[in-house]
């Protein structure tokens, strides 16, 4: 009985496989840099920390660059995705801004501060895509926020939303100064937080810093 020889056989996984492999790498270099910063990092260290070759990362990415832009690119999805949930759960902007403190909170907490040191010094590429994501999508959220304060009496008529919107955006990239805001001395969620909160109070009507400070739980003399 002739037995069959099979030669020259490829396995082509769906791509329904590759889309969660390709997650599954994402997702332990995102665990690995978040623990310890992008630069120490190594496409070595993720392997092994997946149990995976190098090789099948590379199918993925060709280098730690790329790997890192494409986590990147799919952090700010995520995070536009959240904003949007917490303007759509507010029943007014200041429930809306202590929304986005909450979340900012979640985003901080578990985020080494070294990671945006490393990402502004060896991946600008990556960098840049937050710089547009804060430009764009986070400016015009400001400036709308603005607009629907006014309506709703929390936010002064006298604003103008396009220049406190520009003075927002450009305050989160303030707090990732470390030549302002060394690291080792402030904690980035600690400055974010103290930035926006000076934000609403510096926006608001009397009913506004009533307002927020029912949500503080503050008791204030007129």
């Amino acid at each position: 009985m002739e037995t069959l020889g099979i030669k020259n056989v490829s396995i082509v996984l769906p791509p329904i496989l590759k889309v969660e492999a390709k997650e599954k790498i994402l997702q332990g270099a995102e665990t690995l840099f978040m623990r310890y910063g992008i630069k120490t990092i190594t496409m070595d260290d993720i392997a092994k920390d997946l149990a995976v070759s190098k090789k099948t990362i590379y199918q993925y990415f060709p280098d730690k660059d790329a790997l890192v832009h494409e986590l990147m690119a799919e952090k700010l999805k995520e995070d536009e995705r959240d904003f949007k949930a917490v303007v759509q759960k507010a029943s007014n902007v200041i429930d809306e801004l202590f929304g986005y403190m909450k979340l900012m909170t979640t985003i901080f907490s578990t985020v080494n501060p070294v990671v945006f040191y490393d990402m502004q010094k060896y991946h600008p590429k990556s960098w840049q895509l937050f710089e547009q994501f804060k430009t764009g999508f986070i400016y015009n959220m400001v400036e709308e926020s603005i607009e629907r304060g006014k309506k709703q009496g929390l936010v002064r008529t006298d604003i103008n939303a396009k220049i406190i919107a520009r003075l927002r955006v450009q305050e989160i990239e303030l707090g990732f100064n470390p030549l302002i805001f060394p690291p080792d001395k402030y904690k980035i969620l600690d400055v974010q937080l103290a930035f926006i909160e000076h934000f609403l109070y510096g926006i608001c009507t009397l009913k506004g810093h009533k307002q927020i400070n029912k949500l503080k739980h503050i008791i204030e003399e007129e």
